[in-house]
């Protein structure tokens, strides 16, 4: 580690603090529906889609019609998006002259794109088109961020309301997340993007000379307006294969920086904007503390992993001092591998400059654990915050219980309901990682997709199911996930880890919002300062440790000790 390298770190964090301050509050007036300074240009626009969608955005929507229209939508674009990939041989914008995508692998792709994961099992250069990169996926890239946007501030209406029927209006929601926050953002970055170097076209390839004099086809398209909202949404689906690691992706140090930044922003923004929204900035402050603790614990942990590096290599003979660069972009090196690294697994971006299975141990320990607890620090384009909203109401209850009073939450009483709601939710991520991962090790057609074996190969197939199932998208590496197998049980992963979590955290809003709030009390439980903090990062490592510790201990944490002992996989 190096002062250069942690100079870097906190240059990148505290640009993000410093932006989404602002942006914070602004998305709390656009989410509340205030006037803003855009309001003069977008809201013309924004009644003509109401007018032709026949949506009354004064209408609001009771927990179950919020979920059904967002069912609803996702259906829709499920079905669409598969279409569009079996049909892309027959429309046009296909300069490359792309067949249709396989009936498994297009449906993988479908649910990755519309819950917001972005799991890749195909090369984006070499397998969708023009018409299918920016009709399809880059559409979908707006829409689920603005999906799981939407789903957060229904859930914070609900802490704000008192004895309450509705939580908003989805249409509404969606509409409003795109307009006036993802696609003005993207624009700007996306120029700036394309002035850092990201090509910008239609062409589907150019030619190229090497030092040599021989001839280079060099794949490229509409990348920088993909690139801008796979970040700001968190999305993380990247126009080619080696995603930000490839040069077009990630032309320079200062863009990978600028992407770090992007990926951050509105997850931090919209903790702010909760703090707003619900009259205490304290709040949001406790719960942009955690998130910022975990973040930065992780981050330490893997730039020191990664920079002491692998001792079986040093007794080969190779500098130890540069610890491990194995799958880096030597540009960018360890610090800013491991800012982006946590970073797009502490959010559900899934977007990487580094290869993640080529990690030491402990540092691919750092990602995967990320995962496993939802990526909620400081989460997805919404989905941090309903996420960590979820363990506020877990901690708030267990605080309850040590003092022996009603626990609360924003002045609302957490009974029996919601504490069944917020387990439902939490145990659906278990249920599925674990399930499928144990299902895989046994199978031969699970275990034929290996690159590597033993512990090595036990954490290849975790991540995988760790990142569909929260809606990451980024993938160790090593595992061939184009399979029938991978393709249908991670779509599945997928699209239960986004949808079994939602509806029972609407359902939890719907409950939440028919209570009265009450004025806190002497007896009330403060949820804005250390100590809640502190008892929040203790049910994230009760919660989260002890599940995965025994899986963990057969994966990673084994295979640190076999490194030690001069045994690699």
């Amino acid at each position: 580690m190096t002062v250069l390298g942690w100079l870097q770190i906190l240059l990148v964090l505290v640009a993000v603090v410093a932006a989404a301050i602002p942006l914070g509050r602004y998305i709390a007036k656009v989410m509340s529906g205030e006037r803003t300074f855009m309001t003069p240009v977008i809201a013309p626009v924004e009644r003509v889609f109401y007018a032709l969608s026949g949506v009354d955005a004064k209408r609001e929507q009771g927990w179950r019609s919020y979920t059904l229209a967002m069912l609803a939508f996702s259906a829709a674009g499920l079905f669409s998006l598969y279409a569009l990939q079996r049909l892309q041989g027959y429309l046009p914008l296909n300069p490359q002259g792309f067949d249709g995508v396989d009936p498994a692998l297009a449906f993988n792709s479908a649910v990755s794109f519309i819950t917001n994961t972005n799991w890749q099992n195909y090369g984006g250069e070499t397998t969708m088109s023009h018409l299918t990169q920016m009709a399809g996926l880059t559409v979908h890239n707006f829409v689920s961020a603005a999906t799981g946007l939407a789903m957060a501030f229904a859930l914070i209406r609900a802490f704000t309301r008192s004895e309450a029927k509705t939580i908003g209006n989805f249409w509404v929601d969606l509409t409003r997340g795109v307009l006036y926050l993802l696609l003005p953002l993207s624009i700007v970055l996306a120029l700036v993007m394309v002035a850092g170097g990201i090509p910008q076209t239609l062409l589907a390839s150019v030619e190229a000379t090497t030092l040599e004099g021989a001839k280079q086809v060099i794949s490229v398209g509409p990348v920088a307006s993909q690139e801008a909202i796979k970040e700001l949404g968190t999305n993380g689906g990247g126009f080619f294969n080696a995603n930000s690691a490839h040069p077009f992706e990630g032309p320079s140090a200062w863009v990978v920086m600028l992407e770090a930044f992007s990926l951050l922003l509105v997850p931090v923004a919209s903790v702010i904007a909760f703090g707003r929204l619900v009259g205490n900035w304290r709040e949001g402050r406790s719960l942009l503390a955690t998130m910022g603790i975990v973040l930065i614990l992780g981050v330490t942990v893997l730039y020191a992993a990664e920079t002491f590096g692998n001792p079986i290599l040093t007794a080969l003979g190779v500098d130890g001092a540069a610890g491990n660069l194995e799958g880096k972009e030597l540009r960018f090196g360890q610090a800013l591998t491991a800012l982006f690294s946590v970073g797009t697994t502490g959010t559900s971006t899934g977007s990487v400059v580094a290869m993640h299975d080529s990690f030491t141990p402990l540092g691919g320990l750092v990602p995967l654990f990320n995962m496993l607890m939802g990526c909620i620090t400081p989460g997805g384009v919404g989905a941090g915050i309903y996420g960590i909203l979820v363990l506020a109401v877990i901690t708030v209850f267990v605080a309850g219980l040590m003092v022996g009073r009603t626990p609360e939450y924003l002045g609302k009483k957490i009974e029996t309901r919601e504490m069944k709601l917020a387990m439902l939710a939490i145990l659906i991520y278990p249920l599925l990682v674990l399930g499928f991962t144990g299902v895989s090790v046994m199978l031969k057609t699970g275990l034929d997709s290996l690159n590597n074996s033993g512990p090595h190969g036990l954490s290849e197939i975790l991540y995988a199911f760790a990142s569909t199932t929260a809606n990451n998208g980024s993938a160790f590496g090593g595992l061939t996930g184009n399979t029938l197998w991978y393709n249908t049980t991670l779509g599945l992963a997928m699209f239960f880890g986004r949808f079994a979590y939602v509806v029972p955290v609407l359902a939890l809003a719907g409950s939440v919002a028919v209570k009265r709030k009450a004025p806190a009390s002497v007896g009330t439980f403060p949820t804005d300062g250390p100590l809640f903090v502190g008892l929040l990062l203790g049910i994230i490592v009760i919660l989260y440790l002890l599940q995965y510790f025994p899986v963990l201990a057969l994966g990673p944490i084994v295979e640190h000790f076999a490194m030690l002992a001069g045994k690699a996989y």
